[in-house]
């Protein structure tokens, strides 16, 4: 399984997720802390925001393992935002290709994940009949996780087309939830899910820890919250906010050993930020 994070606040150079952390996420690309295999080295990428120039988001990918990718090591830190998601690859389902790199992109819309659809070669076809003619044209992938994030999108704008809320991006989480679990009760009973998944726009996030095997604990999906992260002299950790500032991190893994700035999210939960960056925890009721 794959390893990410997702960040939302003050703008600040992704240098400082990316490389400067104790176990950021480029080390967590050759030597991950909280997965049987350590190495996620099958492509790479992230996506960020620059609004005042467009509302949809730069995404750039790689096939080449993201601790090996000196055009990446160059731009982070001369790139800043206020929102931005990052991803590193190891892949399951699909060929080792840019089409199949994580984050999937679909106008404002970014989506990642780190989980497991299993058997999602028996549910491919009866999932792409189900979707909306646009949404099905879209897809150019073979991941389970573009599938997933079309049938997200499949939900989100049969019911609105635009200017979604919040409550309008949960409840089209929630219905492709739903409909993945019916494709697996008629096609494969006897299989498992795993979501571990965030989804933005550039000015709200969603992130989702879910499975259906309560027999494993599900990847590991954490939350952090303060004014802003700060790495001096090699030590990172989220400062306390104030007034002014305030920013919000959800990661695969722990980027620091500071245990009271990381809060594991629990097992069929959402975490879901706000534009104003206020931030709930709450339980998917299916």
């Amino acid at each position: 399984m794959c390893r990410f994070l997702a960040y939302k606040g003050m703008p600040i150079l992704m240098d400082q997720l990316l490389y400067q952390p104790q176990n950021s996420l480029i080390h967590q690309s050759y030597h991950a802390l909280e997965r049987q295999d350590p190495v996620n080295g099958d492509g790479f990428g992230i996506g960020w925001y620059v609004p005042e120039i467009s509302p949809e988001p730069i995404r750039y990918v790689s096939v080449k393992p993201a601790w090996n990718d000196m055009n990446l090591r160059s731009m982070a830190p001369k790139t800043k935002a206020e929102c931005f998601f990052a991803h590193v690859r190891d892949a399951s389902v699909g060929a080792v290709t840019e089409l199949n790199c994580h984050p999937f992109q679909f106008g404002p819309y970014l989506m990642m994940h780190n989980g497991r659809i299993e058997g999602f070669k028996n549910i491919k076809r009866p999932l792409r009949a189900f979707l909306a003619q646009n949404i099905y044209d879209w897809l150019s992938g073979e991941t389970d996780t573009e599938h997933f994030f079309a049938l997200f999108l499949h939900h989100l704008y049969k019911s609105k087309s635009e200017n979604h809320q919040n409550a309008d991006i949960i409840e089209a989480l929630v219905k492709a939830i739903i409909s993945l679990k019916q494709l697996f009760k008629a096609h494969q009973p006897e299989k498992h899910f795993y979501l571990n998944l965030a989804i933005t726009d550039g000015k709200k996030l969603v992130a989702c820890r879910y499975d259906t095997n309560p027999e494993i604990e599900a990847p590991t999906l954490y939350y952090s919250t303060g004014g802003h992260f700060q790495c001096v002299d090699g030590y990172c950790r989220m400062v306390p906010t104030n007034s002014a500032e305030r920013s919000v991190l959800i990661v695969s893994e722990r980027l620091t050993e500071v245990e009271e700035d990381w809060h594991k999210i629990p097992e069929q939960h959402l975490v879901v930020v706000s534009e104003n960056l206020d931030v709930s925890v709450i339980p998917i009721e299916i």
